[in-house]
């Protein structure tokens, strides 16, 4: 794994408190054009509370635009992305302008790697693999390995056939330990920091971040 920081910082360790937060999302910019704006949007709310964005590395598609609204904003970035994606998902000239960059030797790296590095997970419109990751991250707060806040940005109800998913899932009897699976489903992108940042003080845990900024969420 190489691990390249692009801007002197140290490597960023897990801790019990709100920092960076992970996005989930499609290295594709979909239909609609909604869904790159969201991207857009959710990177500048983010860097605007203070708060680094982790996510998979890409600069295409969402991927793309969440970098991008981040770093416009004077945001702090991480990608972690598998080697053999790179010429796939990116291109060096739009990675160079992220301030950390991990490249792993496998999926698998990866998303521990993004696990490890957040404090918070955010889908938003995506296809299969961003449906396995946000899944996985469910499933390991359901076997009580974190309690991080999980977000679905649910841009025009993108996410509904998910919800309802998980909904059935629960009333047959399939979601043991519901209760350790509560996503929060908002809307709005600008609407995702608050939200984080509500479920960390109503679980106990402190949030970083520019205190102006957040104090007013």
């Amino acid at each position: 794994m190489d691990h390249l920081n692009l801007r002197g910082e140290g490597p960023t360790s897990f801790m019990n408190t709100i920092r960076s937060v992970c996005i989930y999302c499609g290295s594709s910019p979909g239909q609609d054009d909604a869904y790159v704006r969201s991207g857009q949007t959710l990177g500048r709310a983010i860097a605007a509370a203070g708060l680094r964005i982790v996510y998979g590395g890409g600069t295409k598609g969402i991927m793309g635009a969440v970098a991008d609204g981040a770093i416009r904003a004077g945001g702090k970035v991480t990608g972690v992305i598998p080697r053999f994606l790179i010429s796939k998902e990116a291109t060096e000239t739009a990675l160079s302008r992220l301030d950390e960059l991990v490249i792993t030797e496998n999926m698998h790296e990866r998303k521990h790697i993004m696990f490890e590095k957040s404090d918070a997970f955010v889908a938003l419109p995506g296809g299969i693999g961003t449906v396995e990751e946000i899944v996985e991250i469910m499933t390991w707060a359901q076997l009580g390995r974190h309690r991080k806040p999980i977000v679905f940005v649910n841009v025009r109800g993108f996410w509904d056939p998910m919800l309802t998913l998980l909904d059935h899932m629960r009333t047959e009897g399939f979601v043991h330990s519901s209760h350790l699976v509560q996503p929060i489903v908002v809307d709005d992108p600008d609407a995702v920091v608050a939200a984080i940042l509500a479920e960390a003080v109503a679980d106990g845990m402190p949030a970083s971040g520019v205190g102006s900024v957040i104090d007013k969420m």
